[in-house]
């Protein structure tokens, strides 16, 4: 087990395990509304209220987990679970960011297959989405004002939102431009403070790396030789494929995944892979959740509800087991990075990357919550989100200046927010 010291940090409290697993747990049934909303909560929980992690530490280890494949805020609440209790406390905040989300998708997946779509779910949803779009805003404004130093980060926001709106940029490409900027516009500086390395191990690097590869890839080798339903090999399979290609999040990667599911495999209809993320974005966890319905659907189309839980569970341990080596083989090395002055500077650079992507998230995410109707236009190299104007939700939109009202007047708490949100919303599309 790989275990850390935790760095000295004014006003920093240690807290007791299972207080931290109180916390962890609470941040994983409040995580709505994807990474930047995420984000932002589990700063507002670490590091504004109780100083478990302090500022710098929070944003190198989001600078770091914005580089890995997967769900950047899975794997952002695993290293701050491994920061304050070594690897057994990375698996307590990883898994109960994921498990509360996981047991709702397959809860509404059983029901969406047996039943059909779900009216009710989707009312007291409605609501819940205008609240998350308030959340991204305020996640979008605090995580600017906090990483944005140095008048070079404002341009390459600016660069990193045009290219990846604008342009569709494929983000690995942004993250390493903003990676070369910083490092090219830093200097090297003779006051370094001094960096307790051991806990560093190449060693121990390796042996990690080897325990969680074969946590992740024994049990589909035992699937295989075992003569597992093919689908469930098939499953594994694409979503282990996904679990490295995923750079950027889980919004960078849907758009390949609906394709292939329901184009080449033929698993889902198109109809289907809509409502699978349109309940993945109103519960919570990680967006990337989705592929948990996709693997339910799946299954139940070719065998029933038995095999639909089977490819649900399978595409959980692919998506998810990966994150954990990412994290347990890097964390380690996170502190010594953000000590060097050029990486430093690289990864302050991708951070203000972020924001260019979060600006971006908000912006798409606004769109389709406030409009019914929003279409990709493309011309030459430019692609461009547009709303149909005519299309407007009247509804959503005042649920967002109210929730705007309670968060930024009121100063009210998420809790309250998504609750008077949901029930306000189901109550007014009763009426109307």
């Amino acid at each position: 087990m790989i275990l850390t010291t935790l760095t000295e940090v004014p006003g920093r409290t240690s807290p007791s395990l299972s207080e931290a697993t109180r916390v962890w747990w609470k941040i994983g049934i409040l995580s709505f509304g994807g990474p930047a909303a995420q984000i932002a909560l589990m700063h507002k929980e670490i590091v504004e209220e109780r100083s478990w992690l302090s500022e710098q530490q929070y944003l190198n280890a989001l600078s770091f987990c914005m580089l890995l494949p997967g769900p950047e805020a899975m794997q952002l609440a695993t290293f701050a679970g491994w920061r304050l209790h070594g690897t057994i406390g990375g698996l307590i905040a990883g898994l109960l960011f994921v498990l509360p989300g996981a047991a709702i998708i397959m809860a509404l997946a059983t029901i969406y297959s047996l039943f059909g779509n779900v009216p009710l779910v989707e009312l007291l949803f409605y609501g819940i989405k205008t609240a998350v779009l308030v959340i991204v805003v305020e996640a979008l404004l605090r995580v600017a004002r906090k990483a944005l130093t140095k008048r070079h980060h404002w341009a390459i926001v600016g660069l990193a939102f045009t290219g990846i709106f604008f342009f569709s940029l494929p983000y690995p490409l942004i993250v390493l431009a903003a990676g070369l900027i910083g490092w090219l516009m830093s200097t090297q500086s003779h006051e370094q403070q001094t960096v307790d390395m051991a806990h560093i191990s190449a060693s121990r690097t390796f042996v990690t790396c080897l325990i969680w590869l074969s946590i992740w890839l024994i049990p589909l080798v035992a699937l295989a030789a075992l003569g597992a339903p093919d689908l469930l090999v098939e499953v594994g399979t694409f979503f282990s494929t996904l679990a490295v290609v995923t750079f950027g999040g889980a919004y960078a990667v849907l758009a390949y995944m609906a394709q292939d599911v329901v184009v080449q495999f033929g698993w889902l209809t198109a109809g289907e892979m809509v409502d699978a993320l349109g309940l993945a974005e109103t519960t919570p966890g990680p967006l990337i959740l989705v592929t948990q319905f996709v693997g339910f659907l799946a299954g139940f189309n070719q065998g029933g509800l038995l095999l639909g839980l089977a490819a649900a569970l399978v595409c959980l341990w692919v998506t998810f087991t990966p994150c954990f080596l990412w994290i347990f083989a890097g964390a380690p090395y996170i502190e010594w990075i953000s000590n060097q002055p050029r990486l430093k500077g690289a990864l302050q650079a991708i951070t203000a990357a972020v924001v260019g992507v979060i600006l971006n998230l908000s912006i798409w995410f606004a769109l389709h919550v406030l409009f019914s109707k929003v279409s990709l236009k493309k011309q030459g190299v430019l692609t461009l989100w547009t709303p149909e104007l005519a299309s407007i939700e009247w509804i959503a939109l005042a649920l967002f200046i109210f929730c705007s009202f309670l968060a930024f007047r009121m100063h009210w708490g998420i809790i309250r927010i998504l609750l008077v949100a949901s029930l306000t919303s189901a109550a007014l599309r009763f009426v109307l």
